[in-house]
Parts: C-alpha cells; structure tokens; sequence
C-alpha cells in the first residue's frame, strides 16, 4: 500500500506521499516539551527517528489487518479503507498540496486491498486462522485403529499450502521494499530544484562580506571551524520531505499593512544589488552546551530595502513569514527595518543555498532565534500586528519574539573524555548576536573564575571562540564550567532554564579526567 503510494507519489508534489503527511501532521500537533525532548535526545536525527517509527507503526497495522482479514475479510479492509481515510485528510490538509495530491493515496488503497484479498486467500488455503488451525489439526479426529482416506495427502497439500503463503508473505514484502526504493530514487532524478541549482550561478555580491580577520579559529585541536560547512549546519525544520521549489516559478508577495503590495520574482531578487554577511543562527531548542547553532557567510538582499519600497502603514508591529510548505515565523518590525543585517538570502557559504537549507531563498535575521526569524522556502512577508495574527510556534506555546539569549559552551574537551596530564587546552564557543562577546570565563572544580582567550570575530552578529590553557592539570577527575558577557558587560545568567518557551539559559559544565 505504502510502497505503491510512493511509487505514485514521485509523480506529483513531495508532499503528495501519504506517510510524508502524516508525518507532518504528526509535527504538527507535537506539544512542545515533546518537540524539545525528541530533539534533545535525537538532536537533527528527529526526522529519521520519526520516520522508523511510523515504519514499525505501519508494520503492526498491516499485520493486524491481516489478521483480520483471515478471520473476516472485511474487517481487515475497513482497516485499511480507515487507514486510506486518515492518510487522505493528512494530505489534503498540507498547505503546499492539491485535490490531484490524493491520487498516489488512492491508488496504494487500491494495490493494499487487492494485495490483502490475495493473502487472505492464501492464508485460508493453509488452514491460518481457521478454528481447527488454531485447534491445532487441520482434519477431523479419527477414532482410534481407524484410517483416514487420503491422510497423507492431506498434509503433504496443508504443508505446501503453508509453503505458498510464507513464500507469498515474502515476495510481498520484497516487492514492496523494492517498490519503495524505486519511488524515492524515480523522485530523486525528477527533482527540478535540485536540477535547479546545480545550473544555478549566483551573481557576486555587490557589497562583499569583509575578508576574516586573522586567528578566528581558538588555537585548540579539536574545535569546530569557525565557518560551519555547509553539510555540517544543522538543520531543524518542520518539513519531513524538503520542498522541490523551481527558482523559475518561485516569487515572494509582500503585502498586508503597506502602502505598496508587490510582487518579486527569483529573476528579480538577483538583479538588485545583493549583500554579505557573517551571522550566527542560533536554534530555539539548542540545550545548554548544544550543537544547534551554526556560523555561515550568506548572501542576499537587505529586508529594510523590501520594507522601504512596500512602506509598511502606522500601527504594524510585526511581519509573518510564510513558507512553501505552511510553517510561518513573527518577526518584529522594528527588527527588520533597523540597520541589522537580515536578509532575504540566496547563498551560503559561497553557493546556492542547500536545497535543506531553504533553496531557493530563505529569511536569515541575526539576533533572533531561528523559530521567529529564519523562515526556510520563503515565498510571503505579510505586514501586520502581533494582535491580529500568530506564527506556527505561537500557537504551540512558544514566545511570539524570541531574542537571542547570551550562551556559552565548552568544545573540548567533550564530556567525560580523558586527557594526558601536564597542560590541558580548553577551548569552546560563546554567542550573543547583535551584542557581541566582550568576556568569557572558565572555572574549574569549583575554584576562582579565570578570563580566558578571545579568537576574532568580524562582527557582533557570529559566534565568538574562546581557549584557555590550563597548566599543571592535576590526576583525576575534574569539573570545568564556563560563563560569558556580551559588550555591553551582561553577564550571562546562572539561572537553569529549559527551552521553552523562549531559549535556555544556565552555564555549561562538563567533567572530564585527567591521567
């Protein structure tokens, strides 16, 4: 059912896959501090986690339709008629689909019906799920001395009709597997966005980024580069199957409280004159001493310029971002329309944005966590009021603004590792975009803070480095914390926090053993 259903999907949108939609509903109506703990604990494999449960999920109710199916066969298709009705509403529900969308649903309804009428018969052939099967004799007891007629005959046909269902069991899933690779290959080399940007050619920025400044990597083995590469920044999103957008058919409608509605085209974009910038995106749900935080150099055009030609009206607070695929962000106004460097981005990195990255254009806003701000697939800026409309994680719970809070963290090293005795280099990363890094601190087993060593930084907007060599460690177990203030001498707070609902708080700490 599931396999054919891919097969079919690979012709229509990705979001016409029923397992993809369920999926996404799923996301969907996750409350948060679920969100926060799959994340926690499966960091950016939550997709992948998600996906193999609705596997074994699947699996079990395929097997419980079968069941059911021996038993009385129309039990087992109102299962999968229930099944096939679930999965209709998940995908006629998605944002990004259309009424043809259900064509692959139907048509694996279908094929899992058929298949399960032929199992079923199968099944019944080899005695599976009749009273004197689950007896344990497939024939009426003969008296005692007596002889049945046929007796060998009878079992050598029960055991090669046992032979077939196992062998029909087999070719079946087989088949289905099969099928199912060949649908997500067939729908890999039909992808036109990825096709896309392979032939895409980005225009050079007509206000380059500034060269780095020398020693922006802390001189400790083992940190992470201070630019994140591009297959290495983490991705947390709420689309299961990354959208295929064609640049061609791609446009961003501003709109809402302005004076002028408009209407830009990815010709358009690329023609005005494009921007750099280093800036640190920073996830919402990143833990105290957490990966979800990357460093790029991005290229785009300055939202303030969009916002100054549409003129956004007197009492408009905030502007909704709106993805391909549904999820939409609240970004305050003012945030936009300052002299920040948020952009409406095409490059990263030197390159066209990664098709999981939001290719062909996506939101980067520094100062404010990704949730709020960082819209992936962009392709609408609605001007409008806090009051009047909420974004996707509003309506969960979330914070409607979500500033960057300060955070610290320790890169090396890892927790619980153990190193050499004599000197030991300890080295991490601090972030506090739009203020900047003036100061960070390390403390060791509970002793006096000591300043550590700054890396360079090019702006106030990326992550800043930080290394300290501690001299004549001592043997055996210690406990190393770490602290930082941004520029305008804020310390960052002790106080613990969760993610929720607007960022975690607390100093990293870390144990680790030196032999």
């Amino acid at each position: 059912m599931f396999a054919v259903a891919e097969l079919a999907a690979a012709f229509f949108g990705p979001g016409s896959s029923p397992l993809v939609s369920v999926g996404a509903a799923f996301i969907d109506f996750t409350p948060p501090w679920l969100k926060d703990f799959a994340i926690s604990v499966f960091g950016t494999a939550d997709k992948t986690v998600l996906f193999i449960s609705m596997a074994l999920v699947t699996a079990a109710l395929a097997a419980l339709a079968g069941m059911l199916a021996v038993r009385r066969f129309a039990a087992g298709a109102s299962l999968v008629a229930a099944l096939a009705v679930v999965m209709g509403v998940c995908v006629a529900t998605r944002a990004v689909n259309s009424v043809l969308d259900l064509v692959p649903t139907a048509l694996g309804t279908l094929a899992g019906l058929l298949t399960l009428s032929w199992l079923t018969g199968k099944a019944v052939e080899a005695g599976a799920g009749t009273p004197e099967a689950e007896a344990g004799t497939g024939a009426p007891e003969a008296e005692a001395g007596s002889v049945v007629p046929g007796d060998g005959s009878a079992a050598t046909t029960e055991a090669g009709s046992r032979r077939s269902f196992l062998v029909a069991t087999g070719l079946t899933a087989a088949a289905a597997v099969v099928v199912g690779i060949a649908g997500r290959t067939f729908s890999a080399t039909r992808n036109t966005a990825r096709i896309a940007r392979q032939a895409l050619k980005l225009p050079a920025a007509k206000s380059p980024a500034k060269p780095l400044p020398a020693g922006t990597t802390a001189p400790v083995q083992g940190m992470p580069p201070y630019v994140t590469p591009n297959p290495d920044f983490y991705r947390i999103d709420t689309a299961l199957v990354v959208p295929e957008i064609d640049p061609a058919g791609w446009s961003l409608r501003v709109h809402g409280l302005v004076e002028e509605e408009f209407t830009l085209s990815f010709d358009e974009l690329l023609a005005l004159d494009l921007e750099e910038s280093y800036v640190t995106l920073t996830c919402v749900s990143n833990v105290v001493g957490g990966d979800l935080a990357g460093n790029a150099k991005w290229l785009g055009y300055p939202v303030r310029k969009l916002l100054e030609r549409a003129r956004p009206q007197a009492g408009a607070d905030m502007v909704l971002s709106s993805s391909i695929d549904g999820f939409t962000a609240s970004t305050p106004l003012a945030v936009l329309q300052d002299r920040r460097d948020a952009l409406l981005a095409v490059g990263m990195n030197g390159e066209p944005l990664p098709l999981e990255h939001g290719y062909p254009v996506r939101m980067v806003v520094p100062g404010l966590y990704g949730y709020v701000s960082a819209t992936k697939w962009v392709v609408d800026l609605e001007v409008t009021r806090f009051a009047d409309k909420a974004a996707y994680w509003t309506t969960r719970g979330w914070s409607e603004r979500g500033p960057i809070k300060t955070a610290s963290r320790i890169d090396v090293p890892r927790a619980f590792d153990r190193v050499p005795a004599g000197t030991v280099a300890v080295g991490g990363t601090a972030w506090a975009q739009q203020r900047g890094i003036s100061r960070v601190q390390v403390q060791f087993d509970g002793g006096s803070w000591q300043d550590a060593d700054l890396a360079a930084v090019p702006s106030i907007d990326t992550w800043r480095q930080w290394s300290y060599r501690w001299e004549d460690a001592p043997a055996g177990r210690h406990e190393v914390r770490v602290r930082a203030y941004d520029t305008a001498g804020e310390l960052q707070t002790q106080d613990e926090a969760p993610p929720a609902p607007d960022g975690a708080t607390g100093w990293h700490t870390i144990t680790f053993t030196v032999e």
